[in-house]
């Protein structure tokens, strides 16, 4: 049995695939969501969701929440006398679903699809595997949110090709990505989001408002516990506004009555920044898919934070459209998880749909480059695989020696935006011997192959020589050996080649290349401009545009040769 987990920065819930499509199970009370919380007490036991949030009320020194948003960091939380990495805490969640999961189910379950934010990178990809491994759980697949949250939707079942934003919007991460199914393809375009962006943020806001209606009160002169119960209530002011345009909020802080009310035109206002900051990813997420709003077919809403009522109302202004409400928005993971879940046990009652993902953040290396002064200046990155490339995928760079004689080139692997380096995330490093010659005499192929596993080979080639190295940069916990890695990128080895080297494409420039030498003038140009257009697609590697882009040119080199 393969669950789907929806691992939340607030919430977490897990379900399986029926015959009549995919289930949440309910915890040990029988709800659906758990909260994602964990407490310890002095006699070292543990206590996960709804009664750990009760105790975090109480003795807040002994409980840790909203720890997603470090996953993948180094940094600790201290319950009591212990301290523990997000991983290990997200793994007593994991724990807890399992347990459930087996309860109601009457058998044990081993293995589980994990979604997590679409902007997580590697880093905090690998640590939300740990966390599923260190629960007793063989982690089948890591999926993006969005694209789970698509599946759940049923966009899958959609007859007709169509264009989807998925707009999610949780406890503590913010993801938009725009996706497009056509015939039984799911393909991701484009991700982009905040992960410290979130419906916490939301409730901070209040928070603030709070604290300056009574400023006799001051956040560093309350205990944990008096902090915690101001965060409570502005929780339940913040849902207060379903129901009316005024929300209020009391709070007993040192034998004291402190009653506050807040309408929702004040609470909109206050919540400005938090709006530009989701514009942003929104105008990312578009630009890098090359589409515009007016192409979007439905928005969708994903995330528990998308049900308060002004979210829902930015959301509809943003986009200028009514989203999709047709499933809960806390409950559209976990039940995408558990369809594709299903779709790797080939259940026969689902239908079988190609899922494509891309990569988040842009794999690169470190170069050294010529300013304006003709000076060469170390610590540039160079991208090899840019984001929002559909993976799997297979990318080459050619780099060249930049000083004289040097015995060896160091290639850095690196994730990440930054034109510097040293801003990006340091994945590993390869080292290769080079024969000594002049600067710029000497040159090495990098080829990046990225897996839809999380699994990045590096190949280092340098031309003229025999000389050629690989490393496998994995995820550590992975489970895949050696020789199955290794029979993987054998599988994915046609993405080596460049597709302008695939016959089909090389025959059709080869054509062009001859028509150029045949003829003069004018018709040179025409010709030649052609064979640019073909070319420019080519270096685009994507297939879509590539098939396109061959057909137009293959019929412009058969008209020619007809008429001529």
């Amino acid at each position: 049995m393969i669950v789907g987990i929806d691992l939340g920065t607030t919430n977490s819930l897990v379900a399986y695939y029926t015959e009549e499509g995919p289930k949440i199970i309910p915890n040990r009370l029988g709800e659906h969501l758990t909260p994602s919380v964990i407490s310890i007490d002095e006699e070292d036991r543990l206590y996960i969701g709804k009664t750990a949030k009760e105790r975090m009320l109480l003795y807040p020194d002994t409980a840790a929440s909203v720890f997603k948003r470090d996953m993948g960091s180094d940094k600790e939380f201290k319950l009591g006398n212990k301290t523990f990495k997000a991983e290990e805490l997200s793994s007593f969640v994991l724990r807890s679903l399992k347990e459930d999961a087996e309860e109601f189910l009457g058998e044990e379950v081993t293995e589980a699809v994990i979604s997590v934010p679409a902007y997580f990178n590697d880093e905090r990809r690998k640590a939300t595997k740990r966390a599923g491994e260190l629960a007793g759980l063989k982690v089948e697949r890591i999926i993006s949110e969005p694209t789970a949250a698509a599946i759940a939707y049923g966009l899958y079942q959609s007859k007709e090709n169509a264009k989807f934003l998925v707009f999610d919007l949780g406890g503590g991460t913010f993801d938009v990505s725009i996706l497009e199914l056509f015939e039984n393809i799911l393909e991701v375009h484009a991700v982009a989001g905040d992960n410290f962006l979130g419906g916490e943020d939301f409730t901070e806001v209040i928070v603030d408002l709070f604290f300056n209606e009574f400023k006799e009160l001051s956040k560093e002169n309350l205990s944990q516990k008096e902090l915690k119960h101001i965060n409570k209530q502005a929780e339940k002011c913040k849902f207060g506004f379903e129901d009316s345009r005024v929300a209020k909020m009391n709070c007993v802080i040192q034998d004291k009555n402190y009653d506050f009310e807040l309408s929702i035109d004040a609470y909109e206002k206050a919540c400005e920044e938090l709006f530009d900051r989701m514009k942003e990813p929104v105008k990312k997420s578009l630009s890098d898919a090359g589409v515009k709003l007016s192409d979007i077919d439905k928005v969708v809403l994903v995330g528990g934070a998308t049900k308060l009522t002004l979210v829902r109302k930015f959301v509809s202004r943003l986009f200028r459209t009514m989203p999709d409400l047709n499933i809960n928005p806390d409950e559209a993971v976990a039940l995408g998880a558990a369809i594709q879940g299903a779709m790797k046990e080939r259940k026969d009652s689902i239908r079988e749909v190609i899922l494509t993902d891309v990569c988040p953040f842009t794999l690169g290396t470190e170069v050294v480059v010529q300013n304006d002064a003709e000076r060469y200046e170390d610590g540039h990155f160079c991208p090899i695989i840019e984001r929002n490339t559909i993976i799997p995928a297979s990318r080459t760079e050619r780099v060249y020696t930049a000083h004289d004689y040097q015995p060896k080139i160091r290639v850095k692997v690196l994730q990440g935006e930054s034109r510097y380096a040293k801003n990006n995330l340091f994945l590993g490093e390869l080292n290769v011997d080079v024969p000594k010659k002049k600067a710029g005499e000497v040159a090495i192929d990098i080829t990046y192959t990225y897996d839809i596993n999380s699994l990045l080979e590096v190949e280092v080639k340098v031309i003229g020589t025999d000389t050629k190295i690989t490393q496998i940069i994995k995820n550590q916990y992975t489970k895949m050996t050696e020789d199955e890695i290794k029979k993987r990128f054998e599988e994915l080895s046609y993405l080596k080649i460049h597709p302008r080297d695939q016959e089909e494409n090389k025959l059709l420039l080869l054509r062009g290349e001859r028509l150029y030498e045949e003829n003069l003038g004018e018709e040179r140009k025409i010709i030649e401009h052609h064979i640019m257009k073909f070319e420019s697609v080519l270096d685009s590697h994507d297939q879509k545009r590539i098939n396109k882009q061959r057909d137009e040119f293959k019929e412009f080199l058969d008209s020619y040769e007809d008429f001529n």
